[in-house]
Order: structure tokens, then sequence, then C-alpha cells
């Protein structure tokens, strides 16, 4: 069975600092893409960045570009995702995704009905980042 547990979350002044892990279980680590998206209330999914596990590859949402970076401990099957100077438009519950497709298409695909059909996702972490 697939899990994806997640933590690190919580509340921040505007200008800090959170880190989020993903430990995974119940799969082959490297056969998928790890990833995170968010979802604030009334928005639509958001993907945020995924990781190659196989080949450490990163991708990152525009949003987030230079801010959050991502990275994964193979010999834990852990995801990390470090979280620099949150703006209150980050507040959202933040869930970590396995998904069995290429990892230039996570990004784009986690934001669709049809993620599901590719892989599956933890229950969240809220994060909530106070101007």
């Amino acid at each position: 069975e697939v899990q994806l547990v997640e933590s690190g979350g919580g509340s921040v002044h505007a200008g800090g600092s959170l880190k989020l892990s993903c430990a995974a279980s119940g799969f082959t680590f490297k056969d998928y893409t790890i990833g995170w998206f968010r979802q604030a209330p009334g928005k639509e999914r958001e993907g945020v960045s995924c990781i190659d596990t196989s080949d450490g590859r990163t991708f990152y949402a525009d949003s987030v570009k230079g801010r959050f970076t991502i990275r994964a401990d193979n010999a834990k099957n852990t995801v990390f995702l470090e979280m620099n100077n949150l703006d209150p438009e980050d507040t959202a519950v933040y869930y970590c995704a396995a998904l069995e497709i290429e990892a230039k298409f996570f990004l784009a695909t986690i934001q669709t009905e049809a993620a599901i059909d590719w892989g599956s996702w933890g229950q969240g972490t809220q994060v909530t980042v106070s101007s």
C-alpha cells in the first residue's frame, strides 16, 4: 500500500522559513516522481515542485522558484521541501504526491482530476504565513 506522510507544517510570519518532509513507503521510490502541490481554500490545486528520484532533476512552479528547494534522500525514501522567504500567498495545505509519470509532466498533471490515475498523495500539512 502506497503511503505518503507529510510533516513540518506550521505558522510563520512573512519572510520566515519552514521545512516540510514526506516519508514514503509501499512502492519503489525510484519508479515515481515525488513532489508537492498545495491547495488554499477556494483555490485550485497548484503544483509546487517535484523531483525525479532517479536522476535528481527538479522542477518548480514560477511562484516559488528561487524560494523553495526540493531534495530527496533516496536511502530513507524521504523528500523534503525547504521553503524560504515565505509570503502570505503561500498559505495552503501542502500535499506530498507520488506519480508514476515523467517529472517534466508532474506540475501540470497534479493540477488535473486525472492525477489520481497516476498515483496518490498524503493527508497534507497546513502552512500558514501571516503578514
